[in-house]
């Protein structure tokens, strides 16, 4: 049997001794990942749209404002394969924690930076402020630790989708920020990072007690039948190399997230050229951020129920739909923003299921390793998405940003048809 048609049978798809502690287990498992990524979407959320404004004023040149999302994205690219490995030694409670403290990190620096007005802080604050972003990422997989095969799908996309609360309430925080910004004397368009703060720490909190046993510690147990801390697994690059399943569902995934981050990151400065006030900014990224994460679970059971490559075609057709109004539409707000709406959805529906993916292609002694490098991938090709995404608005403007994404939403077309043409779901 060759790797990519392997089913893995690790702890994930083995029941423990007793199967109602298993369910047990891992429905606690399931609600504390649920609360943590409330409170990280609120700090990740509150703070979205502002990178790219802030990175604007302290560099004097839209061009610039790219950068913000560029930054969050490298920095949660560079923490990710870190943070797989510490969950690989120490477990989910201790990696999803660590994440969360260096994006409270994040927050304090931004606000540091445009106090002091040093436009390279701000850069490192929005890199701390990626760990956040993560930290997300990796709390979806750690769903799938102790999920049983037919509801992994489900079970990841009801942690993917308890983000929506805190990421469509965080843009809202602007105004309630500067209030908040204002009374303690800090610098214009900071107050949200406040939030961003003590979201942060409480998720960390809620990480560091709640986990308690590990999922992925207990995962790793039973599938070396008994308590163990060391476990030989391969690296991200030896993976993808041996499996043709995981190499298809990490490039999907970070084609997927690059097309989404290059169209979002500049329609702040966008909606704002076009003169839209910063409370529309927020309420319009808000919607997007809610087709992001609140149809996951629709995504998740019809990937358990139908497969996990036709969800992503429907992703990639979702973004090719929302490209195409933003490359024929004139840049007013309501084509924009049916045009956000959709590239979320479709962004959801392909990350939900290539995530799915990545949590079977292999067994739960490499899954870490691959889910981390998975990580890395998706926010390096967000980071390079977001970076020439500045320079393309600056020169064909956003509907020529827009017919540029299309060739990434192509390329993973092409590559899931010819995986379904060879009976590969």
């Amino acid at each position: 049997m060759t790797p990519d048609a392997a089913t893995p049978h690790g702890a994930a798809d083995a029941p423990l001794s007793d199967v109602h502690v298993h369910a047990r287990l891992q429905t606690h498992v399931v609600r504390v990942l649920i609360a943590g990524q409330i409170l990280e979407g609120i700090g990740m959320g509150a703070t979205l749209s502002l990178g790219a404004l802030l990175a604007a004023e302290l560099s004097g040149s839209n061009a610039w404002s790219g950068m913000a999302a560029t930054m969050s994205t490298l920095g949660a690219a560079v923490v990710a394969v870190p943070l797989a490995r510490m969950a690989q030694a120490r477990g989910r409670r201790v990696s999803l924690a660590t994440g969360s403290l260096l994006a409270g990190v994040g927050a304090t620096l931004a606000i540091t930076a445009v106090a002091v007005d040093i436009f390279p802080l701000l850069l490192l604050a929005l890199m701390l402020l990626g760990a956040g972003s993560a930290t997300n990422l990796q709390a979806r997989f750690a769903a799938t630790d102790l999920a049983m095969p037919k509801t992994r799908g489900r079970d990841l996309s009801v942690v993917v989708w308890s983000t929506t609360i805190g990421a469509v309430l965080g843009p809202n925080l602007f105004g309630p920020g500067e209030v908040i910004g204002s009374a303690l004397s800090l610098p214009p368009m900071t107050g949200a990072f406040v939030f961003s703060l003590l979201a942060t720490l409480a998720a960390a909190v809620v990480y560091s007690w709640g986990l308690r046993p590990d999922p992925l510690l207990t995962a790793l147990a039973v599938r070396s039948g008994g308590p163990t801390t060391s476990h030989a697994a391969r690296g991200g690059f030896a993976i993808l190399r041996s499996t043709p399943k995981a190499r298809f569902a990490v490039t999907a995934i970070a084609l997927s997230h690059a097309t989404m981050v290059a169209l979002m990151s500049m329609a702040p400065v966008h909606l704002r050229d076009h003169g839209a006030s910063l409370s529309i900014v927020g309420l319009t990224i808000s919607l997007h951020v809610a087709g992001m994460y609140a149809l996951s679970p629709v995504f998740g059971a019809l990937s358990d129920r139908i497969g996990r490559i036709p969800v992503i075609l429907v992703g990639q057709a979702l973004l090719l739909a929302a490209l195409m109004i933003n490359w024929l539409g004139d840049g007013s707000q309501t084509p924009m923003t049916v045009s956000l709406i959709l590239l979320g959805i479709g962004w959801s529906a392909s990350v939900v299921a290539g995530s799915a993916l990545v949590a079977e292609a292999v067994d739960v002694t490499d899954r870490s390793a691959l889910q981390g490098f998975s990580d890395l991938s998706m926010n390096a090709a967000g980071a390079l998405g977001g970076a020439v995404a500045g320079p393309i608005l600056a020169v064909a403007g956003y509907s020529g940003l827009a017919l540029a994404a299309m060739l990434l939403v192509f390329i993973v077309v092409a590559w899931s048809t010819r995986r379904l043409a060879g009976n590969q779901r």
